[in-house]
């Protein structure tokens, strides 16, 4: 399972650096996906068992996007999995990536890193972060859902050593989730690794994938609080490292969407793996586009404005959001609330959580009003829906609704994303107007009883003016769909970006 990054009390980068990234638009780090195939099933991982994708980005692809992080300001690339050591061109790639003056670090399970291979890495200078969650071999076995896993991870760990791993110039790291079988013996472990000279990166699990379907891995926020508290104590009293605990990383922060984003092995470019939104893809946009015109990203480089709910006042909120994986994946808005947080045990009904209904979020009231929830969002759309009664303004006698009503129906859909965003930030309900459309097509006609589905998109913005386009559909059956353009009041001033 894939780990933010940062140095024990600071950041991956110099503060000054990541502010200058994101007033640029420029990236410091890139991870990416080389391939998902994968030889341990961790019951905790965001891949999907046995789901491995057959187009796979070709070695000249992945090399492209690389360059083009290079052109962005990366200094680093971070190669993730599956587990890069089954891919055959793992070697051929590192070489590529230190030819362009850049940093490398593989996340491993490490039973492909003989002492041949370890010494390979240690003479490109690679960053080697080993995946071990637990000293039991029973334990450490059921973790990685393999038998024997121990006893590999071990034994890299003997052969990275052998060849000079860790020391001032060769970076080695060992990431570790937090869950209910290890969490005893986490500060043993964190001691010994501090003592061995290897960085410890200790994450909360992110609950999305197979983690979703094995509950009993998690610990509840109370635990992660005590146990993040008291390895602080462990580390300011026995190693000299002062922080502040604070959710998702022991004795690290995270803000990690100012400066990097994650390339899947499909080329689909994600804020980082616990934030899954696909925000375009290499195979159709140059990496700088995708970047500069994401309304996501945008969101969450200007934090403070937009995170919502209790972590929005909280005194760290300069320097903390929380997980904005563990807030999407529990609530379905990147912008709520970390759930997660142990500040938020008695705050949970000021998270937000999707799907909402939108009487609180749009300017329209009945009987004006022609939807009931938004459902979803994701980059620049969202998914609306209604079901259509027979009292409803728009709907004849006969029970079929007036087709002129799809139109406002997809106007109001765009209106609940924007006002969705400003909840617990502006009020009341931003003002908008639909001006018009195009190429709009009644396809069918829909009854009472029926349940509609909206998907809009937000195609262009000229200012407070919007083009949108949507579909209007009655399960699988689209109904209606075309472009439509809007006026938000002040748009372009409240993030409001197409």
């Amino acid at each position: 399972m894939h780990s933010c990054h940062s140095r024990i009390s600071n950041f991956e980068f110099p503060l000054a650096d990541i502010e200058d990234a994101v007033k640029n638009g420029n990236l410091l780090s890139m991870e990416i996906e080389f391939s998902l195939h994968c030889n341990f099933r961790c019951p905790y991982c965001y891949v999907p068992h046995n789901s491995y994708p057959e187009n796979e980005l070709s070695k000249k692809e992945i090399c492209d996007v690389i360059l083009q992080a290079k052109d962005m300001g990366a200094r680093k690339i971070i190669i993730l999995g599956g587990e890069p050591t089954l891919y055959p061109n793992l070697l051929e790639m590192i070489e590529f990536i230190k030819k362009q003056k850049l940093e490398v670090e593989v996340f491993t399970n490490g039973t492909k890193i003989t002492e041949d291979f370890a010494k390979q890495l240690y003479d490109n200078n690679v960053r080697v972060v080993l995946k071990m969650n637990s000293f039991d071999e029973n334990r450490q076995d059921m973790l990685a859902g393999k038998k024997g896993s121990f006893n590999s991870i071990k034994q890299a760990l003997q052969n990275l050593k052998k060849v000079g791993y860790p020391s001032e110039e060769k970076f080695l790291a060992v990431s570790t989730i937090i869950c209910r079988y290890n969490i005893n013996e986490l500060e043993t472990m964190w001691q010994w690794l501090r003592d061995q000279k290897i960085v410890p990166y200790f994450e909360i699990i992110t609950p999305q994938e197979n983690a979703k379907y094995n509950e009993w891995l998690y610990v509840n926020s109370k635990e992660l609080y005590n146990i993040f508290t008291r390895i602080s104590e462990i580390d300011r009293t026995k190693y000299g490292q002062d922080w502040d605990p604070q959710p998702p990383l022991v004795g690290n922060r995270c803000l990690r969407h100012q400066f990097s984003c994650l390339v899947t092995s499909t080329g689909n470019v994600m804020p980082c793996v616990g934030v899954g939104i696909p925000i375009g893809n290499i195979r159709k946009q140059q990496l700088k586009n995708i970047i500069k015109d994401s309304e996501v990203l945008c969101d969450l480089k200007n934090h403070l404005n937009t995170i919502k709910g209790p972590c929005r006042t909280c005194e760290k909120a300069e320097y903390c959001y929380g997980c904005r994986g563990a807030a999407y994946q529990l609530t379905g808005d990147y912008l709520a609330s970390d759930p997660l947080c142990w500040k938020n045990i008695d705050r949970q009904d000021e998270i937000i959580h999707l799907p909402v209904a939108v009487d609180e979020i749009i300017p329209q009231k009945s009987p004006m009003k022609v939807i009931d929830t938004l459902i979803s969002v994701s980059e620049r759309c969202a998914d609306v829906s209604v079901m259509i009664q027979k009292d409803m303004l728009f709907v004849g006698e006969d029970g079929i609704v007036d087709d002129a009503v799809y139109l406002e129906m997809m106007a109001q859909s765009i209106a609940a994303l924007n006002g969705f965003k400003q909840i617990g930030i502006s009020e009341p309900a931003p003002e908008g107007f639909l001006l018009g459309a195009k190429n709009f097509k009644i396809l069918k006609q829909s009854r009472v009883g029926d349940k509609l589905t909206i998907s809009v998109y937000k195609y262009a913005r000229y200012g407070d003016f919007g083009v949108i386009k949507g579909t209007i559909s009655r399960n699988d059956d689209v109904l209606a769909r075309g472009e439509i353009k809007v006026w938000h009041k002040g748009s372009h001033k409240n993030n409001f970006t197409f």
